[in-house]
């Protein structure tokens, strides 16, 4: 009898130690990179911020449209929704010619102008030198970048970011009252300073 439950209490300890050993660690944070543009390009310096404050939570939604400019045929939609702190962009375009276009977010939401020169220059609240986005040498917060377009004029454009905000207050952060420009032209990443993308063939206030 005395040797059975010697038996046992071994079994039972050598079961505890199995257990125990099976236990795998699990990370305390996860690091969430933003999507930069809609190619697969990414960036060490645009990982998200988890600490920000309360406001940057609230979900929030805008929706806008893009007119011709500058005599093209050019016109879209923008949807623009924060939710965690995070900003993502859809655009949807139509009537471009075949090809590489710039698209970027400039200082006004003021599209008056035939040639939507009216918007103001490239939106950079830092005061960068203007470059591809994630560029460690400096880039505007409106520098989105380029996308391409079909045979039949038509472009979708996505990006996703912890870099904008909408209409929380945050001058370095907040793209209310801004606006999205597309261009004929390609941005050359390097011309100061707008990238020489060419004329603004549409023209879109971001506005709630």
């Amino acid at each position: 009898m005395k040797k059975s439950i010697f038996y046992i209490s071994i079994l039972a300890l050598g079961l505890s130690f199995s257990c125990k050993s099976d236990k795998k660690e699990v990370p305390n944070e996860v690091e969430t990179e933003t999507t930069i543009t809609d190619t697969e390009e990414k960036s060490e310096s645009n990982r998200v911020n988890t600490e920000r404050p309360d406001h940057f939570d609230e979900t929030k939604n805008i929706t806008m449209v893009l007119e011709p400019k500058s005599n093209s045929t050019v016109s879209g939609s923008v949807v623009f929704k924060q939710e965690k702190g995070i900003v993502s962009m859809v655009a949807v375009l139509k009537g471009l010619t075949e090809g590489e276009h710039a698209i970027h977010i400039h200082e006004k939401a003021d599209c008056t102008s035939d040639d939507g020169k009216s918007s103001g220059g490239h939106w950079n609240p830092t005061a960068q030198p203007h470059g591809k986005w994630g560029d460690a040498t400096g880039y505007h917060k409106g520098d989105i970048g380029n996308f391409s377009a079909n045979a039949e004029g038509r472009a979708t454009i996505s990006k996703i970011t912890d870099e904008w905000c909408i209409g929380c207050g945050d001058e370095s952060k907040d793209i209310l009252e801004k606006a999205i420009i597309v261009h004929q032209g390609v941005d050359d990443f390097k011309s100061q300073p707008s990238g020489a993308a060419g004329s603004r063939v549409s023209c879109g206030g971001i506005i709630q």
